[in-house]
């Protein structure tokens, strides 16, 4: 008989199954719940049985912040994998579990690692308290006493990337209202919307230069993505065919002193090494989108466009169906949802939609490859995937 780690030299790892809720206030909603509802959808996606599962990773919630999240949602399952553990990463997480599920299947320690991300931050916590605990992220020390919140750290660095680089205003509206215009075609998504350019521009400051629309949503939600060992030449699956993370800072205080290299550049960088890809390969982008500044700094410093370029880009409709780099097809952070880790598990689960032809009116045409970008902190925790749909 051949053990699985001698059969993992000739496996890849692939996504065999992806389960999403719909996002919003999901009155009733509990986190255990919204992790089981997906483990459910995405195992049963893949034609397997929870039974199947041997490995599950977890992150984080606000609702239930057991400190073994994993090991409680293993019990809640009724399961009780080989392998078990929880990533924290911030909006990084989703994308660093499939990661990291990858490294277990193609080592042979797994067969399908489920990857749970969810919470019930709209229905659960009190008005203002996902943003209170937000807070909280910045440095004990030299940050928190003086105020600064995730959107303050944002502005700053959307101040000194307008000065930089000639990003506007307008041009970040023009980012809002292009996911915004993806996730009215998504049945799931909290935002529908219709929203104009000119609601943006007017829509009330929350942190200077930034607006509520440039700013990502608070949702109840979760995801689920079984990642599964598969025999190297076969089938259609969407394989994990590069992966990349760079961490150059947790606080803002200790970012690059430009405020422009961050982590996204090496994280990409490679994983288009791995995946033997450019920018110039990928059909569809799944990229994180906590503000409309985060995006528009991602596209630039991952190389999809060049520096200073991403505005008139986006204007002119670069980020459509019909666009030469569509993006966040499911309505991003922005306007499907945001329900913590889950908020970047949404990216992967449309990415292999995508990927599938699943996407209904929002599909990419012949959409074959994917790069999904994960980033948590202050543009502190970066990964990158690239997915590919073999056939």
């Amino acid at each position: 008989m051949t053990s699985s780690r001698t059969a993992a030299a000739s496996t890849r790892a692939a996504i065999t199954g992806i389960a999403n809720t719909r996002c919003g206030r999901l009155e009733g909603s509990t986190c255990l719940g919204l992790h089981a509802e997906v483990a459910r959808g995405a195992v049963a996606d893949a034609g397997l049985e929870l039974a199947d599962v041997d490995g599950l990773i977890c992150a984080y919630s606000f609702t239930e912040p057991h400190p073994m999240l994993a090991s409680v949602v293993a019990e809640y399952l009724g399961i009780q994998p080989a392998y078990s553990a929880c990533v924290s990463a911030g909006g990084a997480s989703g994308a660093l579990q499939v990661m990291t599920a990858k490294a277990l299947v193609e080592s042979g320690m797994c067969r399908h690692v489920l990857c749970l991300t969810g919470d019930n931050r709209m229905s659960g916590m009190a008005p203002g308290a996902a943003v209170a605990a937000l807070a909280q992220f910045g440095h004990g020390q030299f940050e928190v006493p003086y105020g600064i919140t995730i959107p303050a750290a944002y502005g700053m660095v959307a101040q000194r990337y307008m000065h930089d680089t000639g990003l506007t205003l307008s041009d970040m509206a023009h980012i809002a209202v292009t996911t915004r215009n993806h996730a009215r075609r998504h049945p799931d998504a909290q935002m529908r919307k219709p929203l104009s350019h000119d609601e943006v521009m007017a829509s009330r400051p929350i942190a200077e230069p930034l607006r509520l629309f440039d700013c990502a949503l608070i949702s109840d939600g979760a995801a689920g993505i079984l990642v599964s060992a598969a025999p190297t030449g076969t089938g259609a699956e969407v394989r994990i065919v590069g992966a990349g993370q760079k961490n150059t800072h947790e606080h803002l205080i200790a970012a690059p002193r430009d405020l422009q290299s961050f982590g996204c550049k090496f994280s990409a960088r490679d994983a288009f090494a791995e995946a033997g890809m450019t920018t110039a390969d990928i059909d569809v982008a799944e990229i994180y989108d906590s503000f409309t500044i985060t995006l528009a700094i991602e596209l630039e410093s991952i190389g999809f466009f060049a520096k200073g370029s991403v505005g008139e880009a986006v204007s002119g409709g670069a980020l459509d169906l019909g666009g030469v780099l569509p993006c966040n097809t499911h309505g991003g952070l922005l306007s499907f949802g945001h329900s913590g880790a889950a908020g970047g598990a949404f990216h992967v689960v449309e990415a292999v939609r995508q990927l599938r032809g699943q996407a209904d009116g929002r599909q990419v045409a012949d959409a074959s490859r994917a790069f999904v970008h994960g980033d948590g902190g202050v543009l502190s925790a970066h990964v990158s995937l690239i997915l590919e749909r073999l056939s």
